[in-house]
């Protein structure tokens, strides 16, 4: 008998060794402590995006790994824009967490050994125009009280190590004391 995942798991990782905008998926990834997804090209300590390490190669390296749900997905297919697991670079797509809700310091069990903490909103560019014309508009804009909403996902940080797989669950640990939003990373 195949166990069901839980309610809130992993839909698909992925990760690509080269600075382009989508990210293959892939059977397996291995987080690393510090560091992120082993073999991609924004995995390190310091800042790997290409923009960021223009302007301070030193800075500590807060988008380690990204998360998107993938319930994002279909509410851009009912508006035209078909997205795939890893279309938008994420490393690992969810269904059953709500990322953008989170605050910042909460931290993700993923599978049996790996632990992220979630640092922040991810803060994208227009190459999403490349993925799909107009999607850009859809992810980010001003809302009616004048806020920018952001729904690319959050980035986060590898707490522990381990593998991540398609299915594997994740449990939410919110942060102790005052939960503060998520700011822009």
């Amino acid at each position: 008998m195949t166990e069901s995942p839980s309610p809130a798991h992993v839909v698909a990782v992925a990760r690509d060794d080269a600075h382009r905008f989508s990210k293959p998926t892939r059977d397996v990834i291995t987080l690393i402590a510090g560091y992120g997804v082993e073999g991609d090209a924004h995995a390190g300590a310091t800042v790997q995006h290409l923009s960021r390490v223009r302007r301070d190669p030193a800075t500590p390296n807060l988008r380690q790994v990204h998360l998107i749900h993938s319930e994002l997905f279909d509410q851009m297919a009912e508006r035209g824009h078909g997205i795939e697991p890893g279309g938008l670079g994420e490393n690992i797509t969810t269904v059953g967490v709500d990322l953008l809700g989170l605050p910042r310091g909460t931290r993700l069990q993923i599978g049996d050994d790996a632990v992220v903490e979630i640092t922040g909103l991810r803060n994208p560019c227009t190459q999403i125009n490349g993925l799909s014309k107009g999607l850009m508009k859809e992810l980010v804009y001003v809302d009616d009280d004048g806020d920018t909403v952001r729904l690319t996902g959050v980035m986060s940080v590898v707490l522990s190590g381990g593998e991540v797989r398609p299915g594997d669950g994740i449990r939410v640990i919110p942060p102790l004391g005052a939960h503060e939003p998520l700011p822009v990373v």
